[in-house]
């Protein structure tokens, strides 16, 4: 650990969140040297009381002024909050550790997945972008290939939880169930169609090329993670009815050959990763099995037979806890071991 702090304060902001709470549970779970931790969210919640250290936090409400005096921001109040709020914690000399939209693709921004590439964070500027759940996982399971043999392209198809899109969705599919079950209509309010017992192929908006923002996300952070434009990368994004877990078909084209048991021992000895991969005995990631836990779980791992350098796997992991909230903390752990918890121009976001 880097320079030891006598007074650390956090704010989370969207506590109340399922992101928001899971913030807060993985910062009590990897006992993060925290002195104080303070929750935000929209003045609906506040004053509402949320479990901590075997004690209670009072929610407060998120306003411009809220961060003097701290040190470190986690954010999962979502891209238009980010992008109003986000500017005022940094310019109160607060890092800001964002997990929406808002800040990825900003070149003032790192884009962060500590297993991947912990080096980008040594020079931001006050607000470090978190990734989109479903990269983070995916690039986590690619960099040790990337590493050996140089990814070309990567073709991915997603099989995404509810609980990616917050809540209400999740009680949106649970309540569904219940009434198909009750021989009584579904109500459909989150999604365009009702996702229980079905899959949605669309995640986020259409793009004017007809990929969905979410896919789209995948081929732009990929390559910004893993520091190469030249991957090519592609996209299919589907809900499914799955509460927590995204699993996700990932096929890629190396420039040297891999084996299948080259690159099964390669993620064996990657940070973060789980393999679990033995089809005689039926042994396969699976989102029951990845909900909860920290790892990306990779399996199904076999050479592409219809090309020359390709491997198809199967790469599985909690959307909410290392997709975003531990994936956050890990990164909040980065900059302490580093002793980059600074903001070197305060007032560069707000345009000044």
């Amino acid at each position: 650990m880097g320079k030891q702090r006598s007074k650390l304060t956090v704010a989370v902001v969207g506590a109340t969140g399922a992101v928001g709470r899971s913030m807060l549970s993985t910062l009590e779970a990897r006992d993060f040297p925290a002195t104080e931790v303070i929750a935000f969210a929209s003045s609906r919640s506040a004053g509402n009381a949320l479990p901590y250290k075997g004690g209670e936090l009072i929610v407060r409400e998120l306003k411009k002024d809220s961060f003097a005096g701290m040190d470190l921001a986690l954010f999962s109040a979502g891209g238009e909050r980010s992008e109003q709020f986000a500017p005022y914690a940094a310019a109160s000399g607060c890092v800001v550790i964002d997990n929406s939209n808002a800040w990825r693709m900003d070149k003032r921004c790192p884009l962060v997945v500590p297993e991947v590439n912990p080096q980008d964070v040594d020079g931001h500027n006050g607000i470090i972008a978190n990734p989109n759940c479903s990269t983070i996982q995916m690039v986590v399971a690619l960099k040790p290939l990337h590493d050996a043999a140089v990814i070309r392209r990567v073709v991915v198809s997603t099989y995404q939880s509810v609980s990616g899109t917050g809540q209400k969705a999740i009680e949106e599919l649970d309540k569904q169930v219940r009434q198909i079950f009750n021989m009584q209509q579904p109500e459909v309010k989150v999604y365009p169609y009702r996702i229980a017992f079905n899959c949605l192929p669309q995640i986020d908006v259409f793009m004017p090329n007809d990929y969905t923002k979410e896919e789209i996300k995948m081929v732009n952070e990929t390559r910004k993670i893993l520091g190469d434009e030249s991957i090519r990368v592609t996209a299919t994004c589907v809900r499914v009815p799955v509460f927590y877990s995204h699993s996700e078909a990932v096929n890629i084209e190396t420039e040297k050959k891999l084996t299948p048991a080259e690159a099964r021992a390669l993620l064996s000895r990657a940070k973060g990763v789980r393999v679990v991969d033995n089809p005689a005995a039926k042994l396969y990631p699976m989102a029951i099995d990845a909900t909860g836990e920290d790892e990306v779980f990779v399996g199904r791992i076999r050479e592409d037979e219809s090309i020359a350098n390709g491997l198809n796997m199967w790469v599985v992991a909690d959307n909410v806890l290392k997709g975003a909230a531990l994936n956050a903390v890990q990164i909040a752990e980065l900059l302490l071991e580093k002793d980059l918890l600074r903001v070197k121009n305060p007032r560069l976001f707000l345009g000044e």
